[in-house]
């Protein structure tokens, strides 16, 4: 069976294109997801990493669309060998069944991981500019009452109550609760 794996990495993105790809394929089955690629954790992934068996290939638009890291995309090609199938995508002509296909996977892989770190540098450039320049300023802190957080606190810290009793009853997640006691000393 011809069976096609579709990714957007958002709701907001369109896989027309990809669709469109497929269909000329003569696919049969079409799995989608619209997550990120960051790791396999994709519900419409796992369900055509399980459906696939023996005889079937597996066909991608592009390497990107399946795995965002070397690690993962060779992880998925030894899952598609061991269960005897064959991975083709489109965009880099890349046929798992020859050697030539198996080294330009792993080359092709290595360049997609390196977009996806770009992309993330970049990112992070960009935030750290716009916060010199007053621009971003972050996630808005979480509204808590003060009086109530530090009446709170006495008591935790007293031993009335556990650090998760307290942290539940100003509704706060450990992180926040623990970075607002440093912060005001308690």
């Amino acid at each position: 069976m011809r069976v096609g794996y579709v990714r957007c990495s958002t709701a907001e993105q369109n896989e027309a294109r990809q669709l469109k790809m497929m269909e000329e394929q003569k696919v049969e089955k079409i799995f989608i997801d619209k997550a990120s690629g960051k790791n396999t954790d994709r519900k419409d992934f796992k369900a055509m990493m399980a459906f696939v068996r023996a005889g079937d290939t597996v066909i991608v638009e592009s390497i990107s669309r399946i795995a965002r890291n070397t690690k993962d995309l060779l992880t998925i090609i030894s899952s598609l060998t061991e269960k005897g199938v064959e991975f083709v995508s489109l965009k880099e002509n890349i046929d798992t069944t020859t050697p030539h296909g198996r080294f330009m996977l792993t080359v092709f892989g290595a360049l997609a991981e390196l977009e996806r770190e770009s992309i993330l540098e970049r990112q992070r450039e960009g935030i750290k500019i716009a916060k010199a320049e007053g621009k971003y300023k972050g996630r808005k802190p979480v509204a808590v009452d003060e009086a109530k957080f530090r009446a709170v606190c006495a008591r935790w810290r007293a031993g009335e109550i556990t650090a998760t009793a307290a942290m539940q009853e100003v509704g706060l997640k450990a992180n926040t609760f623990y970075r607002r006691v440093k912060e005001l000393n308690l």
